[in-house]
């Protein structure tokens, strides 16, 4: 059983059941399921109806969330991924505080194309307790799904860092 420091003695398993919860409070977030199994609970993911979501019209009628904490050895914050995925543009915009790319800081955002990083640029550190993280970074989704800019069937967020 892993602890998460200065969370009030959050577990992995604690934590990925209350983000479970919070998504299902969440409007558009649908068939909410835990990744391998609500055993072994790795990741929370969420089936989404963007225009609900949203609350306007998107490209794509449906994205899915990916979510995942966990909290390394040695490290005094937790780890994130926060994945939007539309895979019918194969595309993913994500932030991840993980040390994948110490250049950018603890924190990043992320934008693939064809399963190939696009885009990667510095995000701001978030020392919050994981819900509060959760919330914050899912009222920046908008915004930084508006800033994919599209040319020649090719994306990036050239506007980013806001």
């Amino acid at each position: 059983m892993i602890f998460l420091a200065n969370r009030d003695r959050y577990t992995q398993r604690t934590l990925l059941r209350e983000t479970h919860n919070r998504l299902s409070k969440q409007a558009g977030c649908e068939a909410i399921r835990y990744q391998p199994s609500g055993r072994r609970p790795r990741y929370v993911i969420a089936d989404i109806d963007t225009t609900v979501f949203l609350g306007e019209s998107y490209e794509v009628e449906n994205a899915r969330l990916e979510l995942r904490f966990w909290y390394p050895v040695g490290v005094d914050h937790e780890y994130y991924r926060i994945n939007w995925i539309e895979p019918p543009r194969n595309l993913m915009v994500g932030f991840h505080q993980d040390a994948d790319h110490p250049d950018l800081g603890p924190c990043h955002i992320q934008l693939n194309f064809e399963e190939t990083a696009v885009d990667r640029y510095e995000a701001a550190f978030l020392d919050a307790h994981p819900l509060t993280v959760l919330d914050n970074r899912l009222q920046q989704l908008p915004t930084a799904l508006e800033s994919i800019h599209w040319q020649d069937g090719q994306p990036s967020l050239p506007d980013w860092p806001m």
